[in-house]
């Protein structure tokens, strides 16, 4: 039984539980981490009422402490959901699995034999909030790399967690995978995020899901290296050139899908050629949607402020803005940008071109909705996050970009002259 009172203690056992695990994982069998994803995909659904009862009291404690409606919006499991995180984990399972696959291999005149071959990470830890799915997502995509992960949940999803977390043990087990492959922390008490971005001899990497806070947090305290983003400031630009029945139906479902997603657009920007036409009439959709747009340039719900620029509202709620051409747009998207997502919505290859190149946000789209800016959307099966550093991991981050490589050099008696 763990100590909950001695925390240090605890991360510690955790952490050493972890980086045995991995050792294991990292020659097992393709096979036998299907069948453990297959094996816990099966026990969520099994499961799905009790999860549902957990959950419920999960809702209760964010109801208490007045979470707002998008984030209980995050929080919240029906039947529906937790059927998405059986097709994840069944996603997940059936992807190719990276480790072992060699990126590159040639022949050198010394005679050697090079291969670049993938291999896991290690041990992963996932600090995250409110979104209990993301429970089964981490686990699944550490354990399909290879990598043992630790989970430490938000304490509004405690036992929504506590409940997919023990399908996943189930999985682990029936196909005789170490069950500290993946474990959850235990417990509420923050000094355990603390001891975690602490943990440098035993987790390899931490991804932080959450509010800025969260992630402000981590990225300023932690000394073990980090994938993450800070905030999700996504633009969609409406180009002169623009299709209006596709711009209008991407705006719309860019803003209001899911607001509290990183991937929500949180700015308009809009060509100054069709601003009192096209641009005006999907503001005025939005607004009719319920999204209260503060605009400059265009008749919003209220005028914009120099503050609205730059934030990421995780709400009903949107800035727009009149800009010269696609260059103003990319001007305004560098200045006020977190390098998440940007869209822009236009018929005219030479300024999609110039959007693209001249952009180095992590995911660039066209004519498509930054709601699209998911793992699972992407063919990973899920995500365990979104990287918008250019270190290592980039965009949605899956099984793939959660290995490293390393060379594997074959000679015959060569020696170096």
């Amino acid at each position: 039984m763990k100590d909950l009172e001695n925390i240090p203690a605890l991360m510690s056992e955790i952490g050493a539980n972890a980086r045995a695990a991995a050792a294991e994982l990292a020659f097992a069998t393709a096979e036998r981490k299907h069948a453990a994803l297959i094996g816990a995909a099966e026990a969520v659904w099994n499961a799905r009422d009790k999860i549902i009862a957990a959950n419920a009291e999960d809702l209760a404690y964010g109801r208490e402490r007045g979470l707002s409606p998008a984030m209980m919006d995050r929080l919240m499991l029906n039947e529906d959901r937790v059927r998405g995180v059986v097709d994840g984990l069944r996603s997940v399972a059936e992807q190719r699995d990276p480790v072992g696959e060699v990126i590159a291999e040639w022949d050198m005149p010394s005679g050697l034999r090079i291969r670049r071959v993938r291999m896991p990470l290690g041990v992963v830890g996932v600090i995250y909030e409110s979104r209990p799915n993301v429970t089964a997502d981490a686990g699944a995509l550490c354990l399909k790399s290879g990598n043992a992960v630790i989970l430490r949940g938000g304490s509004e999803s405690f036992h929504s967690s506590r409940a997919i977390h023990a399908c996943l043990v189930e999985g682990l087990t029936s196909a005789a995978l170490p069950e500290a492959a993946i474990q959850l922390v235990p417990t509420r008490d923050r000094a355990a995020v603390s001891e975690m971005l602490k943990a440098v001899e035993f987790i390899d990497v931490i991804v932080p899901r959450g509010g800025k806070g969260l992630v402000g947090l981590v990225q300023k305290e932690a000394r073990v290296p980090v994938f993450a983003h800070l905030e999700g400031i996504c633009h969609v630009y409406v180009d002169k050139d623009a299709d209006p029945e596709k711009a209008r139906a991407v705006v719309l479902n860019a803003k209001t899908r899911r607001t509290g997603i990183c991937g929500a657009a949180e700015c308009l920007l809009v060509h100054k050629d069709i601003a009192s036409g096209l641009g005006q009439q999907i503001v005025d959709d939005l607004m009719a949607a319920g999204v209260e747009v503060r605009a400059e340039g265009l008749k919003g719900s209220k005028p914009a402020e120099a503050e609205d620029f730059g934030r990421e509202f995780l709400d009903m709620v949107i800035a727009a803005k009149v800009v010269d051409d696609v260059d103003g747009a990319i001007a305004h998207i560098q200045r006020y940008g977190s390098s998440h997502t940007e869209a822009i919505l236009t018929e005219n290859d030479r300024a999609a071109e110039r959007f693209f190149t001249r952009l180095d946000s992590a995911i660039l789209m066209r004519n498509a909705s930054t709601q699209f800016a998911d793992g699972g959307e992407f063919g990973m099966g899920a995500e365990i996050g979104i990287a918008t550093g250019k270190m290592h991991a980039r965009g949605p981050v899956g099984a793939e970009q959660l290995t490293s490589f390393k060379y594997l050099v074959t000679g015959n008696g060569t020696v170096r002259a």
